[in-house]
């Protein structure tokens, strides 16, 4: 290790926050280069298990498919052919048995994501203080990393049986919460891996990286998947294992180069329970000392689960709603990833250009646009899922990295784990807002096409909150 890679006796991006340097020091030099790439690589680490598992493969493919329906209830769906299965879409199909089972995966997989939500809810702020107090970032993301390659590992036993759907169910949603337990001190660390000038390109360059992984993660599937038949269980389980030896793989640059973060002197050190104390006393002192934080905490809150929503459903949407076949469900995930990962990396740039939240507004609007029209056009067939589904993951990616970049800039450098934690919290209780919005339109209206206007719906509320969030002089808009 050089001098230049290795820290300095007080980091100097330790040195740096949303309110500027710490300590009174002068404006903090850039960290190493190795140490940003390797610290945005745990994005690329972790895709996998966000795109392969949770959104595109594993969850729309397998665990919601009809594989884990009764095997009666599955070929009651069949058509005269004997092969072709009927689409749940079409009106004279909705209320049979085999669509009722389908949907029945659906909304399980949703109390799963409840279940999550519920433990992340509990857990990540918390948690996120004891970073901050003991020093231990790094620790929380290794840790992390490991029990979601070893649930991943776990996934190989999940047979395609009506038996183990809550197995698979329960494992992927703890998935998702050591996974959200590990983004808390990762997008904590964003602040000691930046200066107040970057922090909107290195934030981006995490999320870029993220998607464009999520690209080669699906292409590095794609060999299991049509080697061995996509009706194949065998296929999802040799995923589930890829996935696993990915995220181990590509963790190792984090582990290697990312220096374990300082402690806050005025952060308090505490045990766990008492950590809820604690967590409300400075919530409380953030409402008084940093009220734009605070609000934007809550507007967040509202329109990141909707953005969660667009992945939770999307590919539903598209496999069920418009009829994709697997094929098109992958091409279309490959195609969402690498629009969303180049979109995210230029709009870092445009986001120190901008500000941040300017580039929130540009987003959310374009998302809630777009939601609207592929209800509108739904008649069109599956080019509108395609041209206005693409534009989706156009804006997600941009709206995601601004708005840790703009929480950066707003939060006290001592309380950035924290404060990611309540975000952490707030954006990944998905299953509170956006999914019961997208059982509320499907149960009022009859059909799978109406809950992307539930979806649109929580984005629209986000974007109007965030409209009365007023920023501090000192955070560019």
């Amino acid at each position: 290790m050089t001098e230049r890679d290795s820290p300095p006796p007080t980091p100097p991006l330790a040195r740096t926050g949303a309110l500027g340097p710490i300590g009174g020091g002068v404006d903090p030099e850039p960290a190493p280069r190795k140490v940003i790439v390797s610290w945005a690589m745990w994005d690329w680490a972790m895709q996998p298990f966000n795109t392969v598992i949770l959104t595109f493969v594993w969850i729309a493919l397998y665990l919601t498919s009809r594989q884990f329906l009764d095997p009666a209830v599955r070929e009651s769906g069949l058509l005269a052919d004997g092969v072709t299965y009927v689409n749940c879409n079409e009106t004279q199909h909705m209320n049979t048995a085999y669509c009722h089972g389908l949907t029945d995966l659906s909304e399980w997989w949703g109390w799963a994501n409840l279940a999550a939500g519920i433990l992340i809810l509990l857990l990540a702020p918390v948690l996120g203080q004891q970073a901050d107090a003991r020093g231990n970032k790094k620790k929380w993301i290794v840790g992390a990393t490991v029990a979601i390659a070893l649930i991943q590992f776990a996934l190989f036993f999940v047979e395609a049986d009506p038996k183990y759907f809550w197995f698979g169910a329960l494992a992927v949603a703890l998935g998702a919460v050591v996974g959200e337990i590990g983004n808390v001190s990762y997008y904590a660390m964003l602040s000691e891996v930046s200066t107040p000038r970057t922090v909107g390109r290195v934030s981006g360059l995490g999320w870029g990286l993220g998607y464009i992984g999520g690209v080669v993660a699906l292409i590095a599937c794609i060999p299991v998947l049509f080697g061995l038949g996509q009706s194949e269980p065998l296929a999802y389980k040799l995923v589930a294992v890829v996935c696993a030896v990915w995220t181990i793989v590509f963790s190792i640059p984090m582990f290697r180069n990312v220096p374990e973060s300082p402690a806050y002197a005025d952060a308090e050190k505490v045990g766990l329970f008492r950590a809820y104390a604690v967590l409300a006393k400075n919530l409380k002192k953030l409402f008084r000392t940093n009220r734009p934080a605070f609000w934007f905490l809550l507007a967040a809150a509202v329109y990141r689960d909707g953005l969660a929503g667009v992945f939770a459903f999307g590919a539903v949407l598209a496999a069920q709603g418009f009829g994709f076949s697997f094929i098109e469900v992958i091409v279309f995930g490959l195609a969402a990833n690498l629009v969303a990962g180049v979109s995210t990396i230029f709009a870092g740039r445009v986001d120190d250009a901008i500000g941040p939240r300017r580039l929130i507004v540009i987003a959310l609007s374009g998302l809630v646009a777009m939601a609207f029209i592929v209800f509108a056009l739904r008649d069109l067939g599956t080019i509108v899922f395609w041209v206005c589904g693409l534009l989706l993951c156009a804006f997600v990616g941009p709206a995601q990295a601004a708005s840790r970049g703009l929480l950066t800039r707003l939060t006290p450098p001592s309380m950035q784990g924290e404060i990611f934690g309540l975000y952490a919290t707030t954006g990944r209780v998905a299953s509170f807002l956006s999914p019961l919005a997208w059982s509320l339109f499907l149960a009022w209206f009859g059909g799978i096409v109406y809950g992307v206007l539930g979806i649109g719906v929580v984005l629209l509320i986000g974007l109007v909150l965030l409209l009365f969030v007023k920023l501090p002089p000192h955070v560019r808009a």
